[in-house]
């Protein structure tokens, strides 16, 4: 039977909670202006919030909703900084709790894994088998259904007011995308009055959708049996029979439908594991061989070139341009991709041929 946990509540709101949480939160946004402001009245924000949780009056701010069209169009949500904090305060005492229970091979939102540990993973799996079932959920965010999700949480939470607080915050998620799918057992309606969606851009969002999935996780484990990874709603299940695959995907289906979910329909097929397919921003092949997909390239150039004009414009520190730059760079260097980098960056900064790290010339990278 799964241990349901009790007295979580004051760890999360106490006074000394609530600063560590905006330790945490301010993290690389101390030039934002909404952390800034709230760290510069620290401890009366802090009160202020503190109050609020102990007497269950605290509600969720307006997110700042930002558009992203490249590679695709995502809405992003920003919570309010006051609301971060309390989303690590809750995160700290509860992530824990669910994490004993998830399985070693999902590697989204988790410490020391993440999506190169994945790859590495595919990887594994994909030179032992012959075919891989290659799949991801439909409109996965947008479609989490709320009522689902809290049962969920009280799998393993017994504390009211913790129980509260993450329904506070599942609640105040602000609308998503429309995803109108119908179940068995639904009638017209049911779509319309189903509250579903979490915001992407939260810490919470990222947790729930771990445990949304974490009964999925272990349906594909310990049920089926098979050779199982994921990263968010990206996973991949491994065997040397094609069939087997087929089979498991009918067997997916109809789980996921019981949690309101969908298989996409373009981006779930079967198909051998030898072929090269791309997988958490790298086209893998056997061998070993990795490199970026060229939309990636692409995107990037694009992005060089406008760091550059800014840089010579004097708009832009070269400490920050190294910081926009370092990150892609280090996702790149998990490739194939020292030519690459050395026809991007050719004498500057970041070219892989400078093993110092410092500029042949005094330019841009």
């Amino acid at each position: 039977m799964v241990q349901r946990h009790d007295g979580l509540f004051e760890p999360i709101a106490s006074f000394a909670a609530l600063h560590a949480a905006a330790q945490r939160a301010i993290a690389g946004k101390r030039k934002k202006p909404g952390a800034a402001a709230f760290m510069a009245h620290l401890e009366p924000n802090l009160l202020k919030l503190e109050r609020e949780l102990q007497g269950q009056s605290y509600r969720t701010g307006r997110y700042l909703e930002i558009v992203v069209r490249d590679p695709k169009r995502r809405l992003v949500s920003a919570a309010p900084f006051r609301d971060r904090v309390v989303h690590h305060a809750l995160h700290a005492v509860i992530g824990p709790i669910f994490e004993r229970g998830f399985i070693d091979n999902t590697y989204a939102n988790r410490t020391g894994l993440g999506t190169h540990r994945a790859l590495a993973r595919y990887e594994h799996y994909r030179d032992r088998f012959r075919h891989v079932l290659r799949a991801d959920i439909y409109r996965y965010f947008p479609s989490i259904d709320h009522a689902v999700l809290k049962a969920d949480l009280r799998r393993r939470i017994a504390c009211e007011r913790t129980l509260w607080l993450c329904d506070t915050i599942i609640d105040g998620a602000n609308p998503q995308e429309e995803v109108l799918l119908h179940f068995a057992g639904d009638d017209l309606f049911t779509p319309l009055e189903r509250r579903r969606g979490l915001p992407l851009g939260n810490l919470t969002s990222q947790f729930f959708a771990n445990v949304y999935l974490d009964g999925f996780d272990h349906f594909c484990k310990e049920v089926l049996r098979a050779p199982y990874l994921r990263y968010v709603d990206d996973f991949a299940l491994f065997a040397n029979d094609a069939g087997q695959l087929h089979a498991w995907q009918a067997r997916i289906a109809s789980y996921l439908a019981q949690r309101r979910l969908l298989l996409h329909p373009r981006k779930t097929q079967v198909q051998p594991s030898a072929q090269p397919a791309q997988f958490l921003g790298f086209v893998t092949a056997p061998g070993g061989y990795r490199r970026l997909p060229e939309a990636n390239v692409t995107r990037f150039a694009n992005r060089l070139r406008l760091l550059r004009k800014r840089w010579q414009a004097g708009e832009i520190e070269p400490l920050e341009v190294r910081q926009r730059i370092g990150a892609w760079v280090a996702h790149a260097s998990h490739a194939n991709t020292v030519q690459l980098r050395h026809t991007l960056f050719a004498g500057g900064w970041f070219d892989p041929y400078w093993a110092d790290g410092t500029p042949a010339r005094a330019c841009m990278p």
